[in-house]
């Protein structure tokens, strides 16, 4: 027998075709829930609008006519409608628990419009108004004013990368559960937004109202804030991106009782507020930036007590 007859007679395995994966059809979105959308769309067009009057510059000031006392810069006006995307961020999240209707979908959008009122719109308002004061300055410095624009604007920049890179982490790490909504990994883009916010507003609109008359301790003052304020911008988007733990605020003083501290520390919250509003943001903001920082620090620095075997 030849080889070629053996060859033939060998049987050969049959080879498998491979089969052709069919994807999927992607699940189409049928229903919203309308009013925690609309709720956190407002937030959004909080943030739009603040980056509108931001761009208006410093010489502009709100003058509406009916009433006419009322004279706030556009800068002042653009940290107040930040604060308004704060509130609207801070209901749709409980409108939607109530009404039973949270999604998927709208905790992207939340993220979305929280992109536009905390990540954005802080960054230039931040950067238009240091652009605004040093604009002002001598042009014997103008090496000096070019250098320190240059490094508000890389400050700007990485502001809202960080804000976005927090958003984005915060979307993957996001559970349902409610145990999961009574902290945060890193600080809230709110309350980052909160810290660049309150301090423009003290110095737009709260040290003008206390600057009667010519005072060079108060002007000296005007002219730090401007200075730290991109360093503030700074700290505040580094915090974002660590794992610093935050509490939830809203969460926690609106789940069970609260011991008679607690209580007390709200009602004089609200009384500052009520009192003057740009100093109790700037005290609030500023204050729970440093608590979790010295928290953490703490609970690094002591040790914990190992548990005791049964």
């Amino acid at each position: 027998m030849s080889e070629q007859e053996v060859s033939q007679r060998i049987k050969r395995p049959k080879l498998k075709k491979p089969r052709i994966k069919v994807p999927k059809k992607r699940r189409r979105l049928k229903y919203i829930a309308i009013l925690p959308s609309i709720v956190t769309l407002m937030n959004g067009l909080c943030g739009l609008t603040a980056i509108i009057f931001a761009s208006k510059g410093l010489d502009m000031a709100w003058k509406p006519q009916l009433l006419p006392k009322v004279n706030i810069s556009f800068f002042a006006l653009a940290g107040y409608m930040i604060f308004l995307g704060m509130i609207a961020d801070m209901l749709d999240g409980h409108v939607a628990r109530i009404s039973k209707s949270t999604s998927s979908f709208g905790a992207q959008l939340d993220s979305l419009c929280d992109v536009i009122s905390f990540g954005a719109a802080p960054a230039f308002l931040m950067l238009k108004l240091v652009e605004a004061h040093t604009s002002r300055l001598q042009l014997e410095n103008f090496r000096h004013i070019l250098f320190f624009e240059r490094i508000v604007y890389f400050i700007a920049i990485i502001y809202a990368m960080c804000a976005i890179i927090r958003l984005a982490r915060f979307n993957v790490e996001n559970t349902e559960d409610d145990a999961a909504h009574l902290s945060f990994a890193g600080l809230p883009s709110p309350a980052a937004a909160g810290m660049i916010v309150s301090a423009v507003i003290f110095q737009q609109d709260f040290l003008p109202k206390i600057m009667e008359s010519p005072d060079s301790f108060l002007r000296a003052f005007e002219l730090i804030t401007i200075w730290v304020l991109p360093v503030i911008s700074l700290m505040a988007g580094v915090l974002m991106v660590t794992r610093i733990p935050y509490p939830h605020l809203m969460n926690r003083l609106l789940r069970g009782k609260k011991s008679f501290p607690t209580f007390l520390l709200v009602v004089f919250a609200i009384l500052l507020a009520i009192w003057n509003i740009q100093l109790a943001m700037t005290l609030g903001f500023f204050t729970f930036m440093l608590y979790g920082i010295i928290r953490w620090i703490i609970t690094r620095l002591i040790p914990k007590k190992p548990q005791l075997s049964s």
